[in-house]
């Protein structure tokens, strides 16, 4: 079983901004697992390689228009 390393971090909301708490676990190489948002208004962003976050209110196709402004066309998963 591989080691694994909780931390707490604050990360902006993709959309808009606006900070939440995150608990970000990686491996003992400091890669991204996974990770849960603990601040209330806030939900977890599906991506495998790095913790996002965005506002419950922010709809699913405004979540996926700021990751791809911000990190490019996403690869679709039958690729």
């Amino acid at each position: 079983m591989s080691e694994k390393h909780t931390r707490s971090e604050m990360h902006g909301c993709i959309v808009c901004g606006k900070l939440y708490q995150l608990y970000v676990v990686e491996d003992a190489n400091g890669k991204f697992i996974d990770c849960k948002v603990m601040s209330e208004g806030g939900k977890r962003v599906p991506d495998e390689q790095r913790p996002l976050v965005a506002c419950e209110k922010h709809t699913t196709k405004e979540i996926e228009a700021a990751v791809a402004r911000v990190y490019g066309k996403q690869k679709e998963d039958d690729d």
